[in-house]
């Protein structure tokens, strides 16, 4: 489910609202990358935070945990809220942090082949220095790794040829 602006702004306050409206789109993109990082370590701290607050409130409602307060938390769906607010935003902030390295590493693809290009146009000789259609050493044979057959193919042909007859006989008794 989205989240409009407005539920983040009641769930968060006015220091998270403003780490978090970092995270959105227009403004996520201009963001230097060493910012970017420190953003993100700053949000996941939060929402960490966040967690184990909503984890207590729980606990409190089900009685299992004594209250922090001076009366035991009825609800926590402001608690929930928060930490879905901070895991969109860190979800998005990853996403930014994914995109600027696949961007980076395509740059750095192309760099590195263009480079090789450039290499290997360089150490490439300018005009045939042999005839290449020819081979130079000649083919070598390669021996077979078969075992020799020694039984001679035409004593392999008679004793087939006798089977044949005798098989003959028999279906024609």
């Amino acid at each position: 489910m989205a989240i409009s602006r407005k539920q983040e702004v009641r769930a968060l306050n006015t220091e998270e609202h403003a780490l978090v409206e970092k995270s959105h789109h227009p403004t996520l993109q201009e963001v230097p990358d060493k910012e970017l990082a420190n953003l993100l370590k700053l949000i996941r701290e939060r929402r960490e935070k966040a967690t184990t607050q909503a984890n207590q409130r729980r606990r409190e409602m089900r009685g299992k945990a004594a209250p922090k307060g001076a009366t035991t938390s009825r609800a926590d769906e402001g608690s929930k809220l928060k930490v879905a607010v901070l895991a969109m935003a860190m979800r998005r902030l990853n996403n930014e942090v994914q995109r600027r390295r696949r961007m980076t590493a395509r740059v750095f693809l192309a760099e590195n082949a263009k480079q090789a290009l450039a290499t290997k146009q360089a150490d490439a000789p300018k005009g045939p220095a042999f005839n290449s259609r020819r081979a130079h050493e000649g083919m070598r044979n390669s021996p077979s790794k078969r075992r020799p057959n020694l039984i001679r193919p035409m004593e392999l042909g008679r004793q087939r040829q006798a089977a044949k007859v005798a098989q003959a006989k028999r279906d024609g008794r």
